[in-house]
């Protein structure tokens, strides 16, 4: 280990206390969902955008409500509906009769964690009033642009098993999600201590650990992790193979994929492999990270084709399929 890296890494075990207590403190409210409290930490770190998918009643909500907590940040709520119009999040003009002008009223996306809960239940055009945000941290009413605050960050849900009343989301908005998470149900020991803590109704205290400022520096903790050019050209392996599986030496997977993953991919896998290894307390990636956090990057921009669909050979099957193939450093 190169000397630099061995004094990233003591670093990295002094400052990333304080992600576990971000950790603790949401484990006071949430029980189990390891993967999803984890995620939600990665993406905090990396910058990113989220899209949790899973039925009712898995905490996706609350999880992300109880790290607001955690965060010295604003935090607003929007529930999507199919008759939410794009001015119910930019905000709008409101003329002024003293002043005889048009001035701001500003929605709920100016702010700095934005819960867009069932984001697949609004059309269109309320799907692509997001996209300027999360991808240029912008909002533009009239013939001004108002730069958001930082951190801003979109943690948005959708339920996966009802199609009625919903709106698929365009390739482009999904794009913009640095990762995609997909929740299952809790062990039953899980469930059961879930019984016990919230069976009675009741507000359990939160404590506020970071504000954006220290947030700020523990993401400038993790753009510093060390990245070898070895596990850069991993990364490079693996999103290549997506779009040409048959120079990868994947050939089975061509008829399965109509198209691989974006540029976007190969930036977003490494960032949050970065955060991984920051989490985990090191100061440099190994090839564990980019394999714990490639399915959740890769999935929602893989398309299946529809030989794979009825194949029932789902986006996870193919990371999983890749990952196996692509040779590790």
């Amino acid at each position: 280990m190169e000397p630099d890296t061995a004094q990233l890494t003591d670093r990295v075990e002094r400052d990333s206390l304080v992600l576990r207590e971000i950790e603790n403190e949401i484990r006071k409210v949430i029980v189990g969902q390891d993967y999803l409290v984890d995620r939600l930490l990665v993406g905090l770190l990396v910058r990113g955008h989220l899209l949790i998918e899973g039925v009712p009643g898995l905490a996706k909500t609350l999880a992300v409500k109880t790290l607001a907590r955690t965060l010295h940040v604003g935090f607003q709520r929007v529930q999507f509906t199919p008759d939410l119009l794009p001015a119910d999040l930019l905000g709008t003009l409101i003329y002024d009769q003293k002043q005889g002008e048009f001035l701001p009223r500003k929605g709920p996306l100016f702010t700095n964690l934005l819960l867009a809960d069932e984001i697949n239940r609004a059309p269109a055009k309320v799907q692509s009033a997001l996209l300027e945000a999360m991808e240029e941290r912008q909002i533009t009413l009239g013939d001004t642009t108002y730069a958001l605050d930082d951190p801003f960050m979109v943690l948005a849900t959708q339920n996966p098993l009802e199609q009625e009343g919903t709106y698929p989301l365009a390739e482009a908005q999904v794009d913009r999600f640095t990762l995609k998470l997909k929740l299952g149900y809790p062990t039953r020991s899980e469930e059961e201590a879930i019984l016990d803590r919230m069976m009675v109704e009741r507000e359990i205290d939160v404590r506020t650990v970071i504000d954006p400022l220290r947030l700020a520096e523990l993401r400038n903790l993790s753009d510093s992790i060390y990245l070898d050019q070895k596990m850069k050209g991993y990364i490079l392996d693996l999103v290549a193979a997506t779009r040409d599986p048959s120079a990868a030496g994947c050939g089975d997977l061509e008829d399965l994929i109509s198209f691989g993953a974006s540029p976007r991919a190969t930036l977003f896998l490494a960032r949050a492999a970065k955060a991984v290894a920051l989490l985990r307390g090191r100061g440099f990636v190994i090839p564990e990270d980019v394999k714990e956090i490639a399915v959740d990057v890769l999935r929602h921009r893989l398309v299946p084709t529809y030989e794979a669909e009825a194949e029932e050979v789902s986006s996870d099957d193919l990371v999983g399929r890749i990952l196996d193939r692509i040779e590790v450093p």
